[in-house]
């Protein structure tokens, strides 16, 4: 991922359309730049929970963010529609970084693209723990080349 140029879309296998609220304003009228990081834990996990069958509820397993960082390339404000392109750059058996883009409906380059990681722990004792093969199997199909 480029520190400074923008992705491109096509670099994302999977897509999330996120709206923005009115409360993500600030009061400068555009989104807060702590709220992106709200739509990379968004897309992060609605594909753990769809394609990874991960039960938030119930599972014993559970991803925590070890590290996060963003790059703003273009404002977002309400009322916008956030498309959040998701990839996994690293998947190991106990942790994984994805990479985010974030664009506007329609564009082909990010406004804003980042990272993030998981550490995968037991959540009773915070341990890490080896990713359960139904996340692995989901994660491994949005690996970059």
């Amino acid at each position: 991922m480029s520190d400074r140029r923008p992705e491109n879309r096509v670099a994302y296998p999977h897509f999330l359309s996120i709206p923005t609220r009115w409360m993500d304003n600030d009061i400068y009228g555009h989104v807060n730049n702590v709220t992106y990081y709200s739509y990379f834990d968004t897309v992060i996990n609605e594909h753990l929970i769809r394609a990874g069958k991960l039960d938030i509820h119930d599972s014993d397993i559970i991803g925590v963010c070890a590290e996060s960082h963003c790059l703003y390339l273009k404002s977002f404000c309400f009322p916008d529609t956030v498309e959040a392109g998701l990839r996994v750059a690293h998947l190991g058996s106990k942790s994984a970084k994805y990479e985010i883009g974030l664009f506007h409906d329609g564009d082909d380059t990010a406004a804003a693209q980042g990272w993030f990681v998981h550490v995968f722990v037991d959540q009773k004792n915070m341990n890490p723990v080896p990713i359960p093969a139904p996340i692995y199997a989901a994660l491994s199909a949005l690996q970059s080349t």
